[in-house]
């Protein structure tokens, strides 16, 4: 099944419309979504290395654009959504020193959170939510999801061939470090 999986993935990497695809994916996995463009982005960048910087910035492009998104649903429908939650939870009291605490690390966070596994939609909402400046929330998320994308295109578009059959033979093993890097993510976040 993976690799039956991993094969169309590679064939959808090709397709003529597969810039929009990871358009797509790389804007709602900022806000909402729960697959990261990497499992998008990857087979593409093997299959057409020289197109690896246009891959790298339409990722980049949508994911922060996807990010303003997750930004505004913070800002905007916390109250509708995110409170009462949090009050049925019997965490509404702790909302305001969380809101002190992340601010002052604000732009470290979401550097962190760019650009690495950690589920960034997180802390596009909760930038949002806390009031982080919107330009401070930009920025670092242009520097961080820069950063993860040009490099895995860097990499990938040098060492291609090789990366891609390291990939192939340990499929398996590949996927359930995804899995368990994922789920380490929503962990971390739960905990919080």
């Amino acid at each position: 099944m993976l690799r039956s999986l991993y094969t169309w993935t590679l064939g959808l990497a090709e397709h003529p419309r597969a810039l929009w695809a990871l358009a797509i994916v790389s804007f709602v996995e900022s806000s909402f979504f729960p697959i990261p463009p990497d499992i998008l982005m990857i087979p593409m960048i093997l299959a057409a290395p020289r197109r690896a910087w246009l891959i790298a910035a339409v990722a980049l492009v949508s994911s922060v654009l996807g990010g303003l998104a997750g930004y505004a649903i913070g800002a905007f429908a916390f109250e509708q959504i995110g409170r009462p939650i949090l009050e049925h939870l019997g965490k509404a009291d702790a909302m305001e020193a969380f809101n002190a605490r992340f601010n002052d690390f604000s732009f470290w966070a979401v550097l962190i959170a760019g650009m690495t596994p950690f589920p960034y939609k997180v802390i596009t909402i909760m930038s949002g939510w806390t009031g982080m400046p919107v330009m401070v929330f930009f920025v670092s998320s242009v520097i961080a999801r820069g950063i993860r994308f040009f490099l895995i295109a860097a990499l990938l578009r040098k060492y291609g061939a090789p990366i891609r059959d390291f990939i192939e033979k340990r499929l398996g093993l590949m996927f359930a470090l995804f899995l368990i890097i994922l789920i380490g993510g929503f962990y971390v976040v739960r905990f919080l």
